[in-house]
């Protein structure tokens, strides 16, 4: 399977956010990004509110009903004022007074049923007293008879039911949303998971997102009686929200009736029903921040950056999947692994301690400005005078642990460099080049690795070509000739790809001197270019949240060039932003075969409107007419649901019928 470019800007940006709203940082500004419905700074309502949320789910996964109750009625009281949700609360409250008595002490669960359960089941909803009856068999088949007419109420699972609807209650009534990453990241995954399956593809990431994203999906929120009534919907949005997050269409129009006919407030509630691995999560995004340089790592770095002396276990795959000894595949979503590039090993590190003074100043000022990962444990904290009983939480094991890259003294005949000086002369390196320090930085790797640049003459251009537009915005024509000849021009000559960038850089003697010569260049770009293949030839592999997001990108395009529609979501998601990337002078090097992998700045323009059917390697789907086809989606829509038509064939017909939906039906029905 193919990926997609990645803006890591835009990536950057939406993690950060994701850190602060989540209060992951220690940092007093507010999120960078807005949100989708309030402001999650941690200081928030939101973020009180997700708190509250997680807190009333642990606690009913836990069974302790009371502790719920108390919470919904200091924070959110309009819970117990809906007797159908109070009915459930209090039906679990009765098995939960059951499992805990014996079968000689059942009196607390009989006053209990007496005082509260039953006269809560005469107003609760129609069905709530033939509930009633049928709890009651409770007391006479014993909660380990899988048989029993009442296994299902006593369940374990039941706990889980009843906590996903509540937390599915609370988010949409306090609009207590997951932060922008966290949904971007749910949809891109289901995306790249229904892909994969409906084409055939196994997917080259399957093992971390099957963890990441889990199976389960919290129950969706009951509509108000009164909405049972509401008029018809658009069919539009009936189906753009049904195939987003995978809905019955009833369901979907269920989903609209809660939201009061709003599309998007609709679809973030279903895409919040999906439940991530919130430990997974946060310990990969801790490992971009580290990687990135955004947090500190203290003692503990990436630690995929693993001793060359002591061998990988198991069969490293692309995905960072490793076959453990019973055979079972174990994702170490940040574990030790060296680039494939046999290079790496032979890197000369002797001059790794001997860089200038310049490169390790702006590493001290870079590590100055990092905040510090402060984890979630102690979250809870935040919400005062409520007594409950926690739960107990099983403390998220840091996958990142120091690990020293040593070089082998008898190959090497050097001293050892541990992994977080490389890590941190490779984030001295990206801050040089996001400065537009180009000069410095060709110096500094030909010090550290004189074979660097011989094995990535693009990511040498394109310095090359920083400091030739930055020579000629200084008004140094000669200085940047000298540098056209001596480095720019041998390497076109050696690249014909280069050759059509080498005539535009050119162009720029012809223009005014202008600082926008250089900032309008995307240095941020060739910065985390540089950072990520300079990194791997250390050893320090790019985050696994980079590997995932370019996978689901990939085939979030493809699924909706199959569709020949827009994804009506991008948007709100930031979907489109993670797909823009800055493009430099030389545009036409983002598929250089020759750096491939580090130098990707090219733009990934999709043609939504056009009907040709993209062929995958896993698939084999039927090319169409390669012409842009203007259909009205109410008209694709009456031909799909009259001929009972997939999408896209009903796309074509209205194609060979100028659009009328009308001739299109009369025709196959004449």
């Amino acid at each position: 399977m193919d990926s997609s470019p990645v803006n890591w800007e835009a990536l950057e940006a939406l993690i950060i956010d994701f850190a602060k709203s989540e209060n992951l940082i220690e940092d007093s500004s507010p999120p960078s990004s807005p949100s989708l419905s309030s402001s999650p700074s941690p200081s928030s309502s939101s973020y009180l509110s997700r708190l509250i949320i997680r807190q009333i789910r642990s606690s009913l996964e836990a069974g302790d009903v009371d502790a719920a109750i108390d919470l919904f009625r200091a924070h959110a009281p309009f819970v117990l004022e809906d007797h159908r949700l109070l009915f459930r609360l209090q039906k679990q409250k009765f098995i939960e007074l059951l499992r805990e008595g014996t079968t000689e002490d059942r009196g607390p669960a009989i006053d209990y049923l007496r005082t509260f359960l039953a006269p809560c089941a005469l107003n609760a909803y129609p069905e709530a007293y033939e509930e009633f009856k049928h709890v009651l068999l409770a007391f006479i088949y014993d909660k380990d008879d899988q048989t029993s007419p009442v296994a299902n109420e006593w369940a374990e699972k039941r706990r889980y039911e009843i906590a996903g609807l509540m937390s599915s209650v609370l988010r949409a009534h306090l609009h207590a949303y997951n932060p922008i990453f966290s949904m971007t990241l749910r949809y891109l995954i289901s995306i790249h998971k229904g892909f994969c399956f409906r084409q055939g593809i196994l997917s080259p990431i399957s093992d971390l997102i099957e963890r990441l994203l889990l199976l389960e999906r919290d129950p969706p929120a009951i509509p108000q009686d009164s909405l049972y009534e509401a008029q018809p919907f658009d069919e539009v949005d009936i189906q753009a929200l049904a195939h987003a997050v995978e809905l019955t269409r009833q369901g979907a129009i269920d989903s609209l009736r809660f939201a009061k006919g709003d599309l998007f407030q609709a679809f973030q509630n279903e895409i919040c029903r999906m439940r991530l691995d919130a430990a997974m999560l946060d310990e990969l995004v801790r490992e971009y921040c580290i990687y990135r340089g955004i947090v500190e790592s203290g003692s503990l770095i990436p630690s995929r950056v693993q001793t060359l002396s002591e061998p990988l276990k198991g069969n490293p795959s692309e995905s960072g999947c490793y076959s453990t000894q019973d055979g079972s595949l174990d994702v170490d979503y940040s574990s030790a692994k060296w680039s494939n590039s046999e290079t790496s090993a032979t890197t000369d590190m002797s001059s790794m301690r001997g860089t200038n003074v310049e490169l390790r100043s702006h590493g001290a000022g870079e590590r100055s400005k990092r905040k510090r990962w402060r984890g979630r444990h102690d979250e809870l904290d935040h919400i005062s005078d409520i007594h409950f009983n926690r739960c107990s939480k099983q403390e998220v094991s840091t996958a990142m642990q120091v690990a020293s890259a040593t070089i082998s003294k008898a190959q090497q005949g050097v001293e050892n460099i541990n992994g977080e000086e490389k890590y941190e002369i490779v984030l001295g390196m990206k801050e040089l080049a996001s400065r537009g320090m180009a000069a410095e930085v060709v110096e500094e790797i030909n010090a550290l690795d004189p074979n660097f640049f011989a094995q990535n003459p693009v990511l040498l251009f394109q310095l090359k070509q920083v400091e030739f537009l930055k020579l000629v915005g200084l008004g140094d024509h000669s200085g940047a000739l000298k540098v056209a000849c001596s480095h720019l021009g041998p390497l076109a000559a050696s690249d014909p790809n280069l050759l059509k960038p080498l005539k535009e850089t050119l162009l720029s003697l012809l223009r005014p001197s202008e600082d926008a010569l250089v900032t309008g260049l995307p240095l941020h770009a060739l910065a985390t270019s540089l950072q990520v293949a300079f990194g791997k030839r250390l050893g320090i592999e790019e985050p696994q949240l980079v590997k995932i997001m370019r996978a689901t990108l990939y085939t979030h395009t493809e699924w909706f060039k199959l569709q020949m529609c827009k994804d009506r979501f991008e948007s709100l998601l930031r979907i489109d932003s993670l797909k823009e990337n800055s493009t430099p002078v030389l545009t036409s090097l983002a598929s250089s075969k020759s750096n491939t992998e580090s130098c990707n700045l090219g733009s990934s323009q999709v043609t939504m409107s056009s009907t040709t059917r993209v062929s995958d390697d896993g698939g084999s789907p039927n090319q169409a007419s390669s012409r842009d086809v203007i259909c009205d989606e109410n008209a694709i829509l009456k031909v799909m649901e009259f001929l009972a038509l997939p999408r896209a064939d009903a796309i074509h017909l209205l194609a060979q019928y100028n659009g009328n939906a009308e001739t299109v039906i009369q025709q196959i029905f004449a």
